[in-house]
C-alpha cells in the first residue's frame, strides 16, 4: 500500500517524499483513514513502529479541512506526551510533516524558562505539544486557552499512567471541550489504560498494529553474563575492541547515569548523561552532540526510552536490566528504527537472573548468552582468597552506590556506611 491510497493530501504526500518515505507502517495503515474519518482511536503500539506520523499526518490534515472560517489562530489540537524528550521528537514530526502548510506549533515542558512558550502562544498557535506538568503551569497563569480543541492526543499514554500523571491529565481534560476527536496510543493496554479510554473516548476503533511487547525483527538481541563489580570494565573494552561509534547505554538511576558517564570518560570514551535531574538545555545539548558523533557513549535513565530518535543508531546497552521487563522492549527499541537494523546488549550479573527471566517469559523465548572471553564470572572471584568478597579492592571510582545491582549487599556493608540518598524525581 502507498501513501496517496491513504486520503492524504497533496500537501502532506509532499513532506512525506521529501522524507524518503514510499510505504506506510501497519499502524499508519490502519490509523489514518480512522482518524481522517474523524473516529476517536484506541492503538497499541510499540515503538519505533511509525506511530508519531500515525496520527501527526491525519491530524495536520483534519486541521487543514476545518480552519475555513476560523477567525484567529487558536489552539485547535493538543498532544499530551509523557516526557520533554518525546514532546521534542513529535514538535519535529510535527514541523516535518507541516512544512507545506500554514500551520504552527509550540513545544511546551518543563526545565526551560516559561516566558518563551508565553511569547510564543501570544503569536498564535494551531497545535500545542506539552508535557502534563508545565500544561498546568501554563493554565495556572492564564497563558493558554484550551477551548477550541478539536483534536486530543494522549501519546505514550500508559508511561504517562507511570510517572503518575493520571490526576494531571483529567485536570487538563476538564478544561478541554467536551466534543472533540481524542486519539490515545499506548505500548499496552492495562486495565489503567482501559478505564481512562473509557472516561476519554467516545466509541473508540481499537486497533493493536503489532504484537504486545515483541521487539523490532531486526534487532539483534545478546546477554553478556558479567560480575557486577566488572561491569564497567567489560563495557569500555568492548565498545574499543568493537570499534563502536554511537552507543546508548541505559542504567536504572540518575546517580547510576552520571558516574558510568564520568568513568567512562577516565577511560578514554567521549561520553555524557542524560536523565531528569538535568536541566533541559543540558539534555538538549548532550543528545545533540550525540547524534553529530562528538559523543561516542550516551548513558540515560528510562527518561529516554521512549523519546529519543536517533537515525540508524547502530547500539543499546542495558548496563543494568530495568526492573518492569516492559522497559526492555521500549530501551532496545532506539534501534532498529525505520526499518534499519540494530544491536542490543545487557551486561547480566548474577543478581539480575531473576529480571532476565521476567524479560524472557514476556517475549516467550531465551536471549542468547555470549561469554566474553577474560570475563567468565567467577574468574576474578576464583584468583581472590576466600573471604575477600566484601573487603577486596575495586577499580578506582567504580564503587556500588547502592543504586544498582552489585554483589555487595545490604547485609555485606559495614553498619557505620550510610545509605545515600536517591535524587529528587524531576517534574516535565
Amino acid at each position: 500500500m502507498s501513501f496517496e491510497r491513504l486520503g492524504l493530501s497533496a500537501a502532506l504526500l509532499r513532506a512525506i517524499a521529501d522524507q524518503g518515505y514510499h510505504e506506510p507502517t501497519p499502524i499508519q495503515q490502519q490509523a489514518i483513514p480512522l482518524i481522517l474519518e474523524g473516529r476517536d482511536v484506541l492503538a497499541g503500539a510499540q515503538t519505533g513502529t511509525g506511530k508519531t506520523a500515525a496520527f501527526t499526518l491525519p491530524l495536520l490534515q483534519r486541521l487543514q479541512e476545518t480552519s475555513q472560517g476560523v477567525a484567529r489562530r487558536r489552539v485547535r489540537s493538543l498532544i499530551l506526551t509523557p516526557t520533554r524528550e518525546l514532546a521534542a521528537q513529535v514538535g519535529e514530526s510535527v514541523r516535518t510533516y507541516g512544512r507545506h502548510l500554514p500551520v504552527k506549533a509550540a513545544m511546551i515542558y518543563g526545565g526551560v524558562s516559561i516566558n518563551p512558550q508565553i511569547e510564543k502562544l501570544r503569536q498564535g498557535v494551531d497545535i500545542v505539544i506539552a508535557t502534563p506538568g508545565r500544561l498546568l503551569d501554563h493554565l495556572g497563569q492564564c497563558s493558554i486557552d484550551l477551548s477550541a480543541v478539536e483534536i486530543l492526543v494522549l501519546d505514550e499514554a500508559d508511561r504517562m499512567l507511570d510517572m503518575g500523571f493520571i490526576r494531571d491529565i483529567r485536570r487538563i481534560m476538564d478544561r478541554l471541550p467536551k466534543k472533540r476527536q481524542n486519539l490515545l496510543f499506548s505500548a499496552t493496554f492495562s486495565n489503567e489504560i482501559r478505564r481512562l479510554a473509557a472516561d476519554l473516548l467516545n466509541s473508540p476503533q481499537e486497533i493493536q498494529a503489532a504484537a504486545r511487547n515483541v521487539p523490532a525483527d531486526k534487532i539483534s538481541q545478546v546477554v553478556w553474563p558479567i560480575e557486577s563489580r566488572r561491569k564497567r570494565e567489560m563495557l569500555s573494552h568492548r565498545i574499543g575492541a568493537e570499534n563502536w561509534r554511537q552507543v546508548l547505554v541505559f542504567t536504572r538511576t540518575k546517580h547510576g547515569a552520571d558516574r558510568l558517564s564520568k568513568q567512562l570518560v577516565q577511560d578514554g570514551l567521549a561520553a555524557a548523561a542524560i536523565h531528569g535531574n538535568k536541566s533541559q538545555n543540558a539534555r538538549t545539548r548532550a543528545l545533540a552532540d550525540f547524534k553529530a558523533g562528538k559523543i561516542r557513549v550516551l548513558v540515560a535513565t528510562d527518561v529516554a526510552a521512549r523519546g529519543l530518535d536517533i537515525d540508524r543508531l547502530p547500539h543499546v546497552v542495558n548496563y543494568e536490566l530495568p526492573h518492569v521487563p516492559e522497559d526492555y522492549v521500549h530501551r532496545i527499541g532506539r534501534t532498529a528504527r525505520a526499518g534499519q537494523s540494530g544491536h542490543a546488549v545487557s551486561l547480566v550479573c548474577p543478581e539480575e537472573m531473576n529480571q532476565l527471566g521476567a524479560i524472557e517469559r514476556m517475549l516467550k523465548r531465551r536471549i542468547d548468552r555470549e561469554v566474553i572471553p577474560g570475563y567468565e564470572a567467577g574468574r576474578q572471584a576464583a584468583q581472590r582468597p576466600s573471604g575477600d568478597r566484601a573487603s577486596g579492592s575495586r577499580p578506582s571510582g567504580d564503587r556500588p552506590s547502592g543504586n544498582g545491582p552489585s554483589g555487595d549487599r545490604p547485609s555485606q556493608r559495614p553498619a557505620r556506611r550510610r545509605r545515600r540518598a536517591r535524587p529528587s524525581a524531576a517534574t516535565t
